[in-house]
């Protein structure tokens, strides 16, 4: 697999979407940014569009955001008040780096790319509706940078045709999210092992960005070889708004973050051996061969004689069964453990 510079062994790459939910509201984008990097996250993402050129008039809203967002005005509407301007992106991206964080943002229409190569981001991240937008993404990816894409609604041959456009025009940067385009999404159509199969078929970096409520899925992801999460936030799930309801709260994320971390840890290493602290318990709980009643010097050693108890410091309990017909050398008094010197 190419290089990718934020895919990182035993290090997932966790995206806080923030996506929309500023409302607008550049001073919302910027606290967004402050709730992100004090939960812990890799980097912040937010979208980039100009309404008239990502919808017509004639898109009605998607039936999460007539929930959401009330039956008035259509998907148009909706994009106007959620947009964010052009020149807010040079202060946004300021800030995340001073908080240590990375910037990212979704580009919806043509201009967005141009926009965002011109801001230099790291990367591009790719939202599931685009995933069969394969001109689009042909321009994306002649612009060099890694390609982070998801791909809900899709099938194995639509992203296949997506990832051999983009590696057609050079760019062999692509890391692939399975997602449920569902909001919120359904434990029941999660279908987490799609996100291995996109591993095998493609042998690219994969992911997983989240809509389910919780975060368990996500750290489930992790476990699975997820090597990057993208997950909805919001700083209060009661604002008006499209993606609200099915995002975490700061908390929520502050979770996220730390379950992942956690998990990255235990997962460790491959190699099935006793890790130190083990090895200091293991004596005092395994067994060792002890006798059953006194058995004097000369005896021979019957199963009536011997049993296993703990602790483990004398003869394994494997080696019972090796010790009928043998000879003890000495005496060996009741509930002793049996060494291998008064064995003959």
């Amino acid at each position: 697999m190419p290089e990718i510079e934020f895919i990182r062994p035993g290090h997932t790459f966790i995206i806080a979407e923030g996506g929309v939910n500023h409302n607008g509201d550049v001073g919302r984008a910027h606290s967004l940014i402050d709730a992100a990097a004090d939960a812990g996250v890799d980097a912040i993402k937010f979208q980039t569009w100009r309404a008239e050129g990502l919808a017509t008039a004639e898109a009605p809203k998607a039936a999460y955001q007539l929930e959401t967002t009330g039956s008035g005005g259509n998907q148009l509407d909706m994009l106007r008040e959620l947009e964010l301007p052009e020149e807010a992106i040079p202060e946004l991206i300021a800030h995340a780096q001073d908080r240590g964080i990375r910037f990212l943002s979704t580009p919806h229409d043509w201009e967005a790319i141009d926009i965002l190569d011109r801001f230099d981001v790291f990367a591009y991240k790719v939202g599931s509706p685009d995933l069969t937008n394969i001109p689009w993404l042909a321009h994306m990816a002649t612009k060099g940078r890694p390609i982070i894409l998801s791909t809900g609604m899709g099938t194995l041959s639509e992203v296949d045709e997506a990832v051999q456009r983009i590696r057609a025009e050079g760019n062999e940067k692509i890391v692939l999210l399975h997602c449920i385009t569902s909001y919120p999404a359904k434990f029941q159509d999660c279908n987490l092992r799609a996100m291995q199969t996109l591993h095998q078929a493609f042998q690219v970096p994969v992911g997983y960005s989240d809509h389910t409520p919780g975060v368990e899925v996500s750290v489930a992801a992790v476990a699975m070889g997820a090597s990057v999460i993208e997950k909805h936030f919001t700083l209060d799930r009661n604002l008006p708004g499209p993606d609200h309801l099915a995002s975490l709260e700061p908390d929520q994320l502050r979770a996220l973050v730390d379950g992942i971390r956690n998990v990255e840890t235990a997962l460790g290493s491959a190699i099935k051996q006793p890790v130190p602290i083990e090895q200091d318990i293991k004596p005092m709980v395994r067994k060792s061969v002890v006798a059953t009643r006194n058995i004097p010097a000369g005896s021979t050693i019957t199963a009536d004689l011997i049993t296993t108890k703990r602790p483990g410091t004398g003869i394994a309990p494997k080696y019972l069964e090796s010790l009928l017909g043998r000879h003890v050398s000495e005496d060996i008094p009741e509930d002793a453990i049996l060494q291998w010197a008064q064995i003959r």
